[in-house]
């Protein structure tokens, strides 16, 4: 299968990977042709790579694993060359400003795709790039689940059709590996730890309760497989972000959780939910 990815960071790199090693052929899409996602290792040779969309006009299935903050543009730049592909969305978060989740946001401005999905699991980019066992959350009708697992066939993938549970688990994590950081140096000890970070996750499976999602999904590979793997390493930007801000230090890059925090929040406040933990953790942080 020809496969277009869009998004050429850490995690874009490592799925153009993925797919080539699944057998397929790969367009491989990046803002202003720029590379700079695991830029040590050599692309396998059926990825080509460009910064002209059009070029993945002709590919049958779309992977977008651009950051959130860059995922609507990067649809709208989509528009004119989409033609009826399945698109899976690969990317975690909740868009700032209007708090939409990614399946959201494409509906919005590509209402013409009636066939989109959600890959999200526990996975650091390079390990997945060089070929560590690594499993998945791939939620979705049908058609997009069998074009994935043709895309992505190098990997584990657990199949679920609960696209809005899968990406709040995918949001929520990335908000409690935050907290999880900060709770490092700041709660009394790891019984705090671990009490704070449990209600605060019950308050995110009550917002997707609350939104249709089902529960079975968060004991799943996007649930409790990707907190356990972001919620205690500090290879995650998350808690490495957390630890910085509870010592006063700066950090880099850009941090999902603290997008995923306030998203959270606000969208709690329009479902009528109460979420005190979140919203306190949020004012600890100076968030």
């Amino acid at each position: 299968m020809k496969i277009g990815v869009f998004g050429a960071g850490a995690w874009g790199t490592a799925l153009a990977f993925v797919c080539a090693k699944s057998g397929n052929d790969v367009i491989h899409w990046g803002f202003d042709n720029i590379f700079d996602g695991l830029s040590d290792l050599t692309p396998p040779d059926s990825i080509t790579r460009t910064s002209n969309v059009s070029d993945l006009s002709d590919c049958e299935y779309w992977l977008i694993v651009t950051p959130a903050a860059f995922f609507r543009e990067t649809v709208q730049k989509m528009r004119s060359v989409y033609s009826n592909q399945p698109i899976l969305i690969c990317t975690k978060g909740m868009e700032s400003n209007s708090g939409m989740f990614m399946s959201e946001i494409l509906a919005q401005e590509l209402p013409e795709c009636k066939n989109i999905g959600v890959l999200s699991g526990p996975q650091f980019a390079r390990e997945v790039a060089i070929g560590v066992p690594t499993g998945s959350t791939l939620a979705g009708n049908e058609t997009v689940r069998a074009g994935g697992h043709i895309a992505l066939s190098a990997i584990y993938l657990q199949d679920t059709d609960d696209i809005i549970g899968t990406q709040i688990c995918g949001v929520g994590k990335n908000a409690e590996s935050l907290i999880s950081g900060f709770l490092t140096v700041k709660s009394g000890g790891e019984n705090e730890r671990a009490l704070i970070f449990t209600r605060a996750w019950n308050e995110i499976v009550d917002i997707a309760v609350k939104m249709g999602a089902n529960c079975g999904t968060f004991h799943g590979l996007c649930g409790v497989g990707d907190l356990f793997l972001s919620a205690t390493s500090p290879t995650s930007r998350n808690f490495s972000a957390g630890i910085s801000i509870a010592k006063g230090e700066e950090y880099s890059g850009t941090v999902e959780g603290i997008f995923a925090l306030r998203g959270l929040i606000n969208r709690a406040e329009k479902l009528n939910l109460q979420t005190p933990v979140l919203c306190e953790m949020k004012e600890k942080m100076g968030l």
